[in-house]
């Protein structure tokens, strides 16, 4: 079993979900929290070998969702805040997995920079946003949302 996250973990989980919940009233994406279920290769017997739970995901397609208990395909973005005991297995197998699953933007959220890769319109793409004044700036391409950390 793995231990908890630490407190800085979940206020920047916390941090980004509120500001997409905000940004994302009244629109057709929906930010979801984990631990939730995300399915991203589902065969139609209702199994899948690619099961995870990242940090924050944003699912645009309700049909994804239409079980209630997980994300059944690839959300449009996702967000994974950096843990020591996580950080290989974010920054290089998810980033693949989600890549292969067709995630639009994967971002790794770490104390001192963002990260994102962005896998559309035939382009494959990583940016770092460094924190600058104490802040890291995201803008989220997909959702034509900013996210501001104050780490």
């Amino acid at each position: 079993m793995m231990s908890a996250p630490d407190m800085w973990h979940q206020d920047v989980v916390g941090d980004v979900y509120s500001q997409l919940k905000t940004s994302l009233k009244g629109k057709n994406c929906k930010p979801m929290l984990a631990p939730f279920d995300v399915r991203l290769f589902p065969r139609k017997d209702g199994s899948d070998d690619n099961v995870v739970q990242p940090d924050v995901i944003v699912v645009c397609d309700k049909n994804k969702l239409s079980d209630g208990k997980a994300c059944v395909g690839a959300p449009e973005v996702v967000f994974e805040v950096l843990s020591d005991s996580t950080k290989v297995m974010d920054l290089r197998v998810k980033r693949e997995l989600y890549k292969s699953a067709g995630v639009k933007e994967y971002w790794v959220v770490a104390k001192d920079y963002a990260i994102r890769w962005s896998w559309t319109n035939g382009r494959d793409e990583e940016l770092r946003f460094p924190k600058v004044n104490g802040v890291i700036s995201m803008q989220v391409e997909t959702l034509q949302v900013a996210i501001e950390l104050d780490v």
